[in-house]
């Protein structure tokens, strides 16, 4: 692509937090800016599991690029996937929707591309058990969600109705222990008088981790208020449990002592554990640049790989200190990159190392109770619950979304009215439970005529019994 601009050229990888802070931190400067995302859309992350569960639509965590950097004359958005680097000649490499490649040459490079669910080595696990980064994501648990009580409604064999009401999360950290209750006051309450032929409050939500409580980075006193909140819910909790299969019937669990138990269920929901994104390894072999544990990329104070001081690492793809993968990070890694070139780019120095201030973190356990870690504030309950609310409505992207969204939380949190639950049932599974069907019809049509058992009955057809 043509770039004809005399200017300092910056390229943005992602339009996530980091992405969007850095872009808007160099509106006004003498720079070109380049933004490059594979989706079209700024998104909230904090509240797609409300999304999943009936409360917001898209379009209240979701926010146009286009339409946020309207305003910065000097931010280009262009909807593509980055596919190489080469950092010696400073230029990236892309693909548009359709498979054409772009080349976009660079002074500066900032990376803000994310990170991705991790089956930490068992990919095989994300058709059985979709984790939740994106509204694609989201929208697959919707319809895992909604789509579960459907299929325990007409089901009449009681085990199959049961393993359908039976809900599976992986991963109890602020992702996880947000859905999990949310899926309990789903049942509990706003599907509770819906169905004809199953009992939705009878649904049974079962939450594993490896460690010892959930949310135990909030420090053992919230970790002890959320575990009791979850289970007054109703929530199962298994803590010191590792998931070691994932598949059509449910998992299978090895607890401390190193016990197998198979827990059936009819969905499974993974929150546990991140990676980064293929590009940190792109960018690793280009750069010579180390990567973590996780895949992510070692920077400097000053956000910049070894020996690379145009390339910027920004948000949860990026490895320093330790720091949480939180929006707050992102925002303020993109918001001092985006600052840094800005000097720079006027002839200033910018010595200034990277600080993370930590404003806090906040988790939703049910109506009316939230926890908050802020300093040395540690409270839950309804107070924490109105700190959750203004924290979140603070931080969502534009007048309009923070608008829609009390608009929404008013009826779902006053009258459990749920309205964003319209899904297909075409991402339940139904193509793996067809070819399981047909596997097992073939096996039977593989067995000699003459070996079956001439008192054995046809398979009865189900029926659909009407209320009484």
């Amino acid at each position: 692509m043509a770039q004809a601009s005399s200017s300092r050229r910056v390229v943005i990888v992602g339009g996530g937090f980091a992405g969007l802070y850095a872009a808007r931190a160099l509106r006004n400067a003498p720079v070109q800016v380049t933004l490059l995302d594979r989706a079209e859309h700024s998104l909230f992350q904090p509240l797609l599991y409300q999304y999943a569960t009936g409360i917001l639509s898209d379009g209240k965590i979701a926010t146009p690029l286009r339409e946020l950097l309207k305003r910065h004359r000097n931010v280009e958005f262009v909807l593509a996937e980055v596919t190489g680097v080469d950092a010696a000649g400073r230029r990236v490499q892309a693909r548009r929707p359709l498979g054409e490649q772009l080349d976009f040459d660079y002074d500066y490079l900032i990376l803000a591309a994310g990170v991705q669910q991790s089956y930490f080595g068992h990919d095989e696990y994300a058709q059985f058990a979709p984790g939740m980064k994106s509204i694609e994501d989201a929208r697959r648990i919707r319809r895992r969600v909604f789509g579960a009580f459907e299929m325990a409604e007409s089901a009449d064999d009681p085990a199959e109705r049961s393993r359908w009401l039976t809900f599976v999360l992986v991963g109890a950290g602020p992702t996880g222990v947000e859905l999990a209750g949310q899926v309990r006051e789903l049942a509990t309450k706003t599907l509770s008088r819906e169905y004809r032929h199953i009992q939705p409050k009878d649904a049974r939500v079962l939450l594993f981790d490896g460690g010892k409580a959930p949310l135990a980075t909030f420090g053992p006193k919230l970790s002890a208020l959320a575990a009791r909140d979850l289970k007054k819910l109703g929530v199962e909790l298994h803590m010191g449990c590792l998931v070691t299969e994932a598949d059509l019937q449910g998992v299978q669990v090895k607890d401390h002592a190193g016990n197998l138990t198979l827990h059936e269920a009819g969905t499974i929901l993974w929150t546990a554990g991140v990676q980064a994104p293929p590009l940190a390894t792109i960018v690793a072999k280009a750069t010579g640049a180390e990567q973590d544990r996780a895949g992510r990329l070692m920077c400097g104070k000053d956000l910049a790989l070894p020996g690379h001081p145009d390339i910027l690492v920004t948000g949860d793809l990026m490895s320093l200190d330790k720091l949480p993968g939180v929006a707050e990070v992102a925002m303020q890694s993109g918001h001092y990159a985006g600052r840094r070139i800005k000097h720079e780019s006027q002839g200033q120095t910018y010595a200034k190392p990277f600080k993370y201030h930590d404003l806090g973190s906040a988790a939703y356990i049910s109506r009316g109770r939230a926890v908050i870690s802020a300093g040395k504030l540690h409270f839950g309950g309804f107070l924490g619950w109105c700190g959750w609310l203004f924290i979140h409505i603070g931080f969502l992207t534009g007048v309009r979304n923070r608008v829609g969204a009390l608009l929404s939380w008013w009826p779902a949190f006053a009258r459990d009215v749920r309205r964003e639950r319209a899904f297909t049932m075409s991402d339940l599974p139904v193509s793996l439970y067809r070819a399981k069907v047909e596997s097992a019809d073939s096996g039977l049509r593989a067995v000699p005529r003459q070996s079956a058992s001439a008192d054995q009955p046809e398979p009865a057809r189900q029926t659909h019994k009407p209320a009484p």
